[in-house]
Formats: structure tokens, sequence, C-alpha cells
């Protein structure tokens, strides 16, 4: 009798873990088309704004980064409505969402908390405002939330391309930014996390090719 309780517990076990891994396979799996399509909206984005602003000079144009979430939101939603079968809510699937929760409330929180601060004129929060550079933050909050979400689902590619956009984006900020006294070209930095993204989303639709 007690031989075959630990059988059915080992037996469980077992099967938990094969729930669990193949819940991660089946995110990874519908993970590429959604990065593809934040990749190219990342992309466009970026380059408009970077297009506007080195051509009329204004910083103003930074504002369409707020119409982000729409643009890559409404593709998604298309192509979630679209699927024939949804991921079951577990543990893996609660995790992700967590993850990209939590970096949209970081990055929303401290773009907002720049933008009122920066209204203040010459003021402690205005040097606090343009003293702590919002760019680099946003790289690297994405870049961790992108490997710790490979981490999650165990795979290289996302973790790899997580660590190019953070720490990478961290790098090549610096060195653009003594290269720029205006800091306009860092914003092709973020362009560079769109063509990554995207570039990610496609070799995770090739690796699960049915």
């Amino acid at each position: 009798m007690e031989q075959n309780k630990e059988m059915t517990a080992q037996e469980s076990l077992a099967l938990i873990a094969e729930t669990v891994n193949n819940s991660r396979k089946s995110i990874v799996k519908r993970s590429g088309k959604y990065m593809l399509v934040w990749g190219i909206a990342l992309t466009i984005v970026s380059l408009l704004v970077f297009i506007l602003w080195k051509s009329t000079g204004k910083e103003a144009w930074n504002y369409l980064w707020f119409a982000m979430p729409v643009i890559g939101l409404v593709p998604s939603y298309i192509m979630k409505s679209k699927e024939t079968t949804h991921l079951p809510d577990n543990t893996v699937s609660r995790m992700l969402s967590g993850i990209w929760r939590t970096f949209g409330v970081f990055a929303v929180s401290i773009s907002v908390f720049c933008i009122l601060y920066a209204q203040f004129g010459s003021s402690f929060f205005t040097s606090l405002a343009i003293g702590v550079s919002l760019s680099p933050m946003i790289l690297l909050l994405f870049g961790m939330a992108e490997t710790i979400s490979g981490v999650a689902v165990k795979n290289t590619s996302i973790k790899v391309a997580g660590v190019i956009t953070g720490v990478g984006g961290i790098i090549l900020y610096y060195i653009l930014g003594n290269m720029s006294e205006d800091g306009i070209e860092t914003t092709l930095l973020f362009t560079l996390a769109g063509i990554v993204l995207a570039l990610t989303g496609v070799i995770l639709q090739i690796q699960n090719k049915e």
C-alpha cells in the first residue's frame, strides 16, 4: 500500500512537471508572433520620434511614445481573437503576465514623473528629471523584463535578446551620449531594441514551425 502511494505521488509530480513544461512550450510558440508585432511597433514609433525630433528640433515629439500601447495592442487583440485555442491560466502564464505588467507600471510611472516635474521650470525637480535620463532606465527595465521572461519559459533566444537590449542598450547609450549633445540619437537605441525583439519573434516562429 505504501509503495503504491509513493508511486502515485511520483506520477503526480511527473504529471505536474510535464504540464508546466508543455505550458512553457505553448507560450513560447505563441509568443513569436506577438514579439514580431511589438518589435515592429517599437521600431516604427522610435524612428518616427527620431525623424520628427531631428528635423524640427522639438523634444515634444516624444509624446508620440504614448501611442505605443495602441499601436501594439490593436493587432495583438485581433490575432488573439482569431486563435481557436487559448492558453490555460497557470503559474507560468500568470508569472509572465505579472512580469510585463510590472514593467508597464514602472515604465509609465517613471515617464510621467519626469514629464510632470520637468514642468516646474528651474527647480530641484527639473534638475532631477534632467539629470536622471529616462532612456537608459526604460531600456534596462525592458531588457530585464525580457530576460526574466526567457528564464521563466526556459528559452535561450528570449534571454539573449533581453541581455542585448538591457546591457547592450546601456553601453550604447553612454557611447552615443558622448557623441550627441541633444541626446536625439539615443532614440535610435529603441529602434535597435525593436529590431532585436522582432528578430527574436521570427526566430521563435522558425523554431516552433509545425
